[in-house]
């Protein structure tokens, strides 16, 4: 398995509440609309941020899996493609300046 992981933060005036809902109800219908859906695709969102305890340039983890390599970079090339419109929509709900990402070795404890 290939482990992504990435760290985004929500664009400026939006809340917690409508970068959630943005994210879940348009973002990923848009993507898993372009391409099969990964082996997994998680978001795990970050408290408010006056509810955290500690600072954080950014509010959701988004954990995404493949069978290997080429599965993934098929899935980044149609949701990356020009006009795919995954771009465009995520500079409705994200900073993208901001966006990190990389793949990762991933272990686990039994």
């Amino acid at each position: 398995m290939i482990t992504t992981i990435a760290l985004l933060k929500a664009r400026e005036g939006l809340s917690r509440a409508e970068f959630v809902d943005y994210y879940e109800n348009k973002h990923v219908p848009l993507v898993l609309g372009l391409a099969p859906a990964p082996a997994l695709y998680t978001r795990s969102y970050l408290p408010e941020s006056g509810e955290r305890g500690f600072p954080a340039d950014f509010d959701v983890l988004t954990h995404l899996k493949f069978a290997d390599e080429a599965t993934r970079d098929a899935w980044l090339a149609l949701v990356l493609a020009e006009g795919s419109g995954v771009a465009e929509d995520e500079a409705r709900f994200l900073d993208r300046s901001r966006t990190r990402s990389w793949t990762v070795e991933e272990h686990a404890s039994s």
